[in-house]
């Protein structure tokens, strides 16, 4: 049996891209946790994770293309993901530097 962890998850979130910044939904911190459960019918991963904002018009669009990417971790059997808006996401504090870099966010 696979040891499924939560950096095999994220390899697989990080081909998440937001449409409207063209950034991965990992490198922009919007994905806040990966935690796993054994079910009778295997694995399961629930995974945490915000948008930029509330009002995000690709909302379903984005969520839809987690679950499946995060399906894609081998050893997984069922994932479901969670949206959160605690903490609030801050570009300044969860995205990584490139990401920063790539928005304009020089702090």
């Amino acid at each position: 049996m696979t040891m499924v962890t939560k950096d095999a998850v994220m390899e697989q979130l990080d081909e998440v891209e937001d449409p409207e910044l063209e950034l991965s939904i990992v490198e922009l911190g919007l994905v806040y946790d990966v935690r796993f459960e054994d079910k009778e019918e295997g694995l399961h991963a629930e995974v945490d994770m915000t948008l930029t904002s509330p009002g995000c018009p690709a909302a379903p669009e984005i969520m839809a293309a987690a679950h499946r990417a995060a399906l894609m971790t081998e050893g997984l059997e069922s994932v479901h993901i969670n949206l959160v808006w605690a903490p609030r996401w801050d570009p300044k504090v969860h995205a990584s530097e490139d990401a920063r870099m790539d928005m304009g966010i020089w702090d």
